[in-house]
C-alpha cells in the first residue's frame, strides 16, 4: 500500500467509523439492543442489558415461546417478540444484538447480524467448527462491526491483575498450566424433561442440524450433542484455555491429546469425564481434567512456575512461592499475594461491549480471541472422537 493509497483508506474508514457512530448515537445517546436466543443464558444477559444505563432492549427473538416470553417479562415488557432472528436484523432501529442460541447457529447469525450493519454480543464459542474460522473472522473485518465473544475474563480486573503478576515474572518461567472443571449433572443430566414441543418451532430450532424428530433432550441440553454443542471441551475448558492464550500469549496448540467417556450420564452423545492436555509451540503445556459427577475443586486454573504458583479462578486468585525443600503435603501455606473477587465478570463484560458500540474500539474479546480459544477445544474433541494424537497444522 503506497502512501497515496493509505491516506485514502484511513480517511475513508474514518468516514465509516464516523457515520456508524452517528447511527448508534442516536436519541438520548440509547443502544437499542434485540436478544436472539432467550434461554436461560440469553435471559441472564438481557438482564444485565437492561441494568446498563444508556440501553434499551428493543427485541427479542427465540423459536420457544415460554423463552421469550419470560425475556420480555424480566427484562424488556415493551420489547416486540419473533421467532424469525431475520427480522431483527432487517429493523434499522436495531443497533445491536446479544446472541445465546445453540451453538451451530453462532456463525450464521453472526455473518448475517454484521453483514446488516448490527454490533454483536454472541456467546462462546464462537465457532461450531474449526472450518468456520475463516469465513466468519473474514465477514467481521469486511463489515467493520463490533463483536464481542463471551469471555468474560478478560473483562474481569483480578484476572487481568493475575496476567500482570505472570508478566511480571513473579511465577518464574511457566511450563505447565492444569485447567479443571467439576460440575454435578446428576440431578438433572438423565431426566426428567419438561419442554413442550407444542410451544417449539423445532425445525427452525433444528437449523442446518440434521433432521430428525423432537427429542427434549436434545432441546434442553444441547450442549452435551454433537450437532449442537462440542460438550465440555469448548463449553467449560475454553473459558479456561482463553486465560491461558491471554495469559501466555500464545494462542495456538500444536498437538492436542484427549480421552473422553461416558460413564454416568449415558442419554448424551458427548462424554462426562475427560482427561486432555495440549501442547504449546511457546514451550508449556496446558492440561484439562474434568466430570460433571460432582461439585468439590469447581474449576479454575493452576500456573506452575519455577519461582511460584498461582490459583486463578473466578472468586480469586492466590499466589504461593516455591517451596524450599520437596513436599507432599496437601496444605498450602499463607499466599504472597492475592485478590478476591465479588461481582460476576459477565456485567464487566456486557459494559466492555457497549462502551465499544459507543467507541467504535475493538472489545476486550474480539472475534479472533473466540476463534482461538474455540479452536483449542475443537482439536481436543477432534483428539478424543477419533482416538489419535492431533498436530496443528496437520
Amino acid at each position: 500500500m503506497n502512501d497515496s493509497t493509505r491516506r485514502t483508506f484511513i480517511k475513508t474508514a474514518a468516514a465509516v467509523t464516523a457515520a456508524s457512530q452517528a447511527r448508534i448515537l442516536g436519541a438520548n445517546d440509547r443502544i437499542r439492543v434485540a436478544g436472539i436466543g432467550t434461554g436461560g443464558r440469553g435471559q441472564y444477559l438481557l438482564g444485565v442489558v437492561s441494568k446498563t444505563p444508556g440501553t434499551e432492549i428493543v427485541a427479542v427473538c427465540d423459536v420457544y415461546d415460554p423463552h421469550r416470553a419470560q425475556a420480555r417479562k424480566d427484562s424488556a415488557p415493551n420489547a416486540r417478540e419473533t421467532v424469525d432472528y431475520r427480522e431483527i436484523l432487517d429493523d434499522k432501529t436495531v443497533d445491536a444484538v446479544v446472541i445465546a442460541t445453540p451453538n451451530h447457529w453462532h456463525v450464521p447469525i453472526i455473518v448475517d447480524a454484521v453483514g446488516a450493519g448490527k454490533d454483536v454480543y454472541c456467546e462462546k464459542p464462537v465457532t461450531h467448527t474449526i472450518e468456520e474460522s475463516d469465513g466468519l473472522q473474514k465477514a467481521v473485518d469486511q463489515s467493520g462491526r463490533i463483536v464481542q465473544v463471551g469471555m468474560q475474563q478478560r473483562s474481569w480486573p483480578h484476572f487481568a491483575e493475575a496476567k500482570a503478576l505472570v508478566e511480571a515474572g513473579e511465577l518464574g518461567q511457566v511450563t505447565y498450566i492444569r485447567t479443571y472443571w467439576y460440575q454435578n449433572h446428576l440431578t438433572f443430566g438423565n431426566g426428567p424433561f419438561s419442554a413442550d414441543p407444542a410451544k417449539l418451532d423445532w425445525k427452525r430450532w433444528l437449523g442446518s442440524a440434521p433432521a430428525r424428530p423432537f427429542e427434549a433432550i436434545r432441546f434442553e441440553h444441547w450442549r452435551w450433542f454433537w450437532d449442537y454443542g462440542e460438550g465440555a471441551l469448548t463449553d467449560l475448558f475454553l473459558h479456561w484455555v482463553d486465560v491461558v492464550h491471554w495469559i501466555m500469549g500464545s494462542d495456538t496448540p500444536s498437538v492436542a491429546t484427549a480421552l473422553g467417556s461416558k460413564w454416568a450420564l449415558p442419554k448424551r452423545e458427548c462424554p462426562d469425564t475427560i482427561s486432555a492436555a495440549f501442547e504449546y509451540p511457546a514451550k508449556f503445556m496446558v492440561g484439562y481434567d474434568g466430570s460433571l459427577i460432582g461439585y468439590r475443586e469447581g474449576g479454575g486454573l493452576i500456573l506452575h512456575g519455577t519461582k511460584a504458583m498461582m490459583r486463578l479462578y473466578r472468586g480469586g486468585y492466590s499466589v504461593y512461592p516455591e517451596l524450599p525443600r520437596y513436599s507432599e503435603s496437601p496444605e498450602l501455606d499463607v499466599p504472597s499475594k492475592s485478590a478476591k473477587s465479588q461481582r460476576d465478570g459477565t456485567p464487566y463484560h456486557i459494559e466492555n461491549f457497549l462502551d465499544c458500540v459507543r467507541s467504535r474500539h475493538a472489545p476486550n474479546a474480539p472475534v479472533a480471541v473466540g476463534i482461538a480459544a474455540a479452536r483449542a477445544g475443537h482439536l481436543g474433541n477432534i483428539a478424543m472422537r477419533q482416538q489419535r494424537v492431533v498436530t496443528y497444522p496437520g
